[in-house]
């Protein structure tokens, strides 16, 4: 089962996965690619950028909302009634985009030893999942793994544990400002096939969907928007009005939002 690739940010190396990432497995066709040319051998998995690709094409960024056990631990420790709560500032939302670009695809294909081998940089010194989900339950499972610790090994416990404490007081600031994948299949909000539509002329501007998203933005000034993680809190939670549907192409899947709640509670 780890040869297939999981939707959502699932650490290859932990204990309890049967799929593969698929941060980490662009990384590793990447950081090899230089040699295997210089070999004779000419590999490039379409089938890795082909799924994901495909999975942002037909739902956008849900798995980001709905499967990634990261985001899970952020919102849970949000919950933490301590101290004030802060939004990120919002040029740290662009940080995830050069992760993407740089960390996942230049670095491993560009920066590489003497045999033309690169390395999975974005896993290797800064994915926090990886270290909670892989690197602690690993030495935890085998202890003779403790007397190769290391510079990389402290240098990521060390984002996590500032991604950790940051959730306390901001909601998932890792989704906000770090994650390559939730960049990737934010690219795809608007056009996906799965998406949320605003109906316009049912919209009262109350601001209230804005109250209830962990991402932090206002769905009727930002439809389709890529920081969107589709948790569906502002149609469930938050609009007293039917105004946001979720579609699938141009068929509505949730029509009985389409009459406002005040109303349905009147009658």
């Amino acid at each position: 089962m780890k040869a297939i690739c999981s939707p959502g940010l699932n650490c290859y190396s932990c204990p309890a996965a049967t799929t593969y990432c698929p941060i980490g497995a662009i990384q590793q066709v990447l950081l090899g690619i230089r040699f295997s040319l210089e070999t004779g051998a000419y590999f490039f998995s379409l089938y890795i950028v082909g799924s994901i690709g495909l999975i942002g094409t037909a739902i956008g960024r849900i798995p980001c909302g709905w499967l990634c056990p990261f985001g899970l631990i952020q919102e849970l420790l949000y919950k933490i009634p301590i101290g004030k709560k802060r939004e990120v500032w919002p040029v740290l939302r662009y940080v995830k985009y050069f992760m993407l670009i740089a960390f996942v695809f230049l670095f491993p294909l560009l920066l590489t030893n003497d045999w033309g081998m690169g390395k999975p940089w974005f896993c290797k010194y800064v994915c926090p999942a990886g270290t909670l989900e892989a690197g602690i339950p690993m030495l935890l499972l085998q202890p003779d793994l403790r007397a190769t610790l290391g510079y990389l090994f402290y240098n990521k416990l060390f984002w996590m544990i500032v991604f950790l404490v940051w959730s306390v007081s901001t909601s998932r600031p890792f989704c906000k400002t770090t994650c390559p994948l939730g960049a990737f299949y934010g690219l795809f909000n608007k056009f996906s096939l799965f998406k949320l539509e605003l109906i316009e002329s049912k919209c009262t501007e109350c601001g209230a969907c804005a109250n209830v998203c962990p991402m932090g933005i206002q769905f009727n000034e930002s439809v389709g928007s890529k920081e969107c993680i589709m948790c569906m809190r502002c149609m469930k939670d938050a609009c007293q009005y039917g105004a946001i549907d979720l579609t699938c192409g141009n068929l509505s899947l949730t029509a009985n939002q389409r009459i406002p709640k005040k109303s349905r509670i009147a009658s």
